[in-house]
């Protein structure tokens, strides 16, 4: 709702009918300009948006443990689609508009002195809006302690399947009489206590330095996801399986998980490059490593695990797809999905594939 509101007030802004009455429209996008710093400074802000649309794959997490993924997980997915179109795009859009990149109160300004700002924020303030700000600033909180939660739960999930497959250690595997993974929620929680380390001094340093290794590691992720659904995919047709008894089929297929695994590595091409030669920064081990250190770490962890354990790759025809697999009456369920979507109204078969 707030996001909502804010990117209707921001139209307004944009459009003169703030307190100050005067148009904007796109004069930041004249005026410092807007792609700074060209090419370079495209690439520089890969992993920041990684960093910020990082948790969107969680709901495949979360939808795979409801009780009929088969309707979760396709409604999930599509609203995840539109949130993040309308959210993520349409604000940030606004925001290019309202807030011009040279402002000090952002992250990469001449000023420190709040470099966490948002710039949600900073667009109210500059349009001369007050106590609106102070508002804005308590939905963020808010914001932050749901993402806080989500973190948690996509953590102690993927670290107690991780030690299910002695991939981690065993302690990680407990789950009390509720349900619940104990020891990896305390571990997980007691590694968030990390970020209390940007009200120190070097704060936004440490800041940047945990930003990076979030932002890359998103996309080892997505590339990982891409790379498994087309595996999958492979495996699904080699073992004799259709299309029609998967609960959700992604509308691009194989094909749209090709692109999005070539969009990962290009970026994960580009944010090496930055971190060889950084944006206005001479070359240094140190900035190499500010900018790349997740990519070491993960293939460190990935090439140990494959020489110690000797785990063979895989063919499409002898990869287990069964394991943890709900055991239901696939053509059955199809079948009654039909004969339900037959009697929907027009609308509602529309709504249906958007929604």
């Amino acid at each position: 709702i707030a996001v909502i509101g804010f990117i209707i007030l921001g139209i307004v802004l944009i459009f003169g009918g703030g307190p100050h009455h005067e148009y904007i429209g796109g004069r930041y996008w004249r005026d410092p300009g807007s792609f700074a710093n060209g090419f370079k400074g495209v690439c520089s802000v890969f992993v920041v948006a990684g960093f910020a649309f990082g948790g969107t794959e969680l709901v495949g997490l979360a939808a795979a443990e409801t009780d009929n993924p088969r309707k979760t997980i396709p409604a999930a997915t599509k609203q995840v689609f539109w949130r993040i179109s309308i959210f993520y795009v349409v604000s940030l859009t606004i925001i290019g508009c309202l807030v011009p990149y040279t402002s000090k109160r952002l992250l990469s300004g001449t000023s420190s002195y709040d470099a966490s700002a948002s710039p949600f924020v900073i667009a109210i303030e500059n349009a001369g809006i007050k106590v609106l700000p102070s508002i804005f600033n308590a939905v963020i909180l808010c914001a932050v302690l749901s993402v806080g939660n989500a973190s948690v739960y996509g953590a102690t999930r993927t670290l107690c399947a991780l030690a299910e497959n002695s991939q981690a250690p065993k302690i990680f595997s407990y789950i009390d009489r509720k349900g619940r993974p104990i020891s990896a929620v305390v571990l997980s929680m007691l590694l968030g206590l990390i970020a209390y380390i940007n009200c120190t001094k070097t704060g936004t340093q440490v800041f940047n330095w945990l930003l990076t290794l979030g932002g890359l590691s998103t996309f080892f992720t997505w590339g990982s996801i891409c790379a498994c659904h087309i595996m999958f995919r492979l495996a699904w047709k080699a073992q004799g399986h259709t299309l029609d008894e998967l609960a959700f089929k992604v509308p691009l297929g194989i094909w749209g998980s090709c692109f999005g695994l070539l969009l990962n590595i290009l970026c994960l091409i580009a944010q090496f490059y930055l971190s060889v030669f950084p944006l206005n920064s001479p070359s240094s081990a140190k900035a190499f490593f500010e900018a790349y250190l997740a990519a070491p770490i993960i293939l460190t962890f990935y090439l140990v695990w494959k020489i110690w354990k000797r785990t063979p790759f895989m063919r499409p025809s002898t990869i287990d797809l069964d394991t943890g697999r709900r055991l239901l009456d696939a053509q059955q369920l199809i079948d009654e999905e039909k004969t339900e979507r037959g009697n929907w109204p027009i609308w509602k078969r529309i709504f249906h594939i958007f929604f």
